[in-house]
């Protein structure tokens, strides 16, 4: 071989060697087209909705590996369904491109009840929201606050801010209607029992207001009322008037008061009620 080397000129085998060096060259850029597949391109596929299992072998089988980037949760689409993928459907890409995919969980994940009570509808429609709740019925009732939330139910039963509840429970609101443009005569709550008295006003859509105790009572349920404000009666004998949405203030008492008697020998009663 030296010989060979030997006897041919000095320009010569430097032509040769080049030769060689540029052969290397061009076999080495051949296989790195080869193992880099350059040249070689596919559409991705459209996988979303499709259960994971289904897309990775969609898209194994076009020849691109696949990796679970996260999950959410989206209860409108099915467990372990494909929610999002990178790179997106009909994007051009080198075969062997990892596709990352984000999936629907299998079981919805537990979060803590916002505590919505006051807030605007509208603010409580965007919190529900961004905790993946759902919105579920709106009812009102007389309030002064109107359109502020009075309570948040789920199952037609109140619950407490902080409760755990599934993402996707739907959760109803009980929004103040405000004060209503009609009137009516103030209900006269002297000597009703307090449970009683709560209920008609109530059924009225009359707000309770601030309930002071007499004395050192603790069992509201065999209380009475000797106190309200605004009173039934105003100071010139007339009904005084009031309406839904607003409020009546009280005392109670564990003694039932007894009202007393007008004065036989005048013509007008003096609306003192004892105690």
């Amino acid at each position: 071989m030296f010989t060979f080397i030997s006897k041919r000129p000095f320009w010569v085998n430097i032509l040769f060697i080049i030769a060689i060096i540029f052969l290397i060259i061009i076999l080495f850029l051949q296989s790195l087209r080869f193992f880099t597949h350059h040249g070689s391109y596919l559409k991705v596929p459209d996988v979303y909705n499709k259960n994971i299992k289904d897309a990775t072998d969609v898209l194994k089988g076009q020849g691109f590996e696949v990796q679970v980037l996260d999950s959410v949760y989206y209860d409108t689409l099915a467990p372990q369904a494909v929610v999002k993928q990178f790179p997106e459907p009909d994007a051009t890409v080198k075969v062997n491109r990892v596709v990352y995919l984000t999936i629907n969980r299998a079981v919805p994940p537990v979060i803590e009840m916002p505590n919505l009570i006051g807030m605007s509808f509208r603010n409580a429609e965007l919190e529900i929201k961004a905790r993946g709740l759902k919105l579920g019925d709106t009812s009102y009732k007389p309030d002064i606050a109107k359109n502020a939330v009075l309570d948040q139910l789920t199952n037609n039963k109140p619950i407490k801010p902080g409760s755990k509840i599934t993402m996707g429970t739907s959760i109803s609101l009980v929004l103040g209607a405000g004060v209503s443009a009609e009137d009516m005569p103030v209900p006269d709550l002297f000597g009703m029992n307090f449970e009683e008295a709560s209920a008609l006003l109530e059924a009225n859509g009359i707000m309770l207001g601030s309930v002071v105790a007499d004395g050192g009572l603790t069992d509201t349920g065999a209380a009475f009322v000797f106190w309200q404000q605004p009173d039934r009666v105003g100071p010139d004998g007339s009904i005084n008037r009031i309406r839904k949405g607003q409020m009546i203030d009280v005392r109670i008492t564990a003694v039932k008061p007894v009202k007393k008697v007008a004065d036989s020998t005048t013509n007008t009663a003096t609306g003192t009620n004892e105690y």
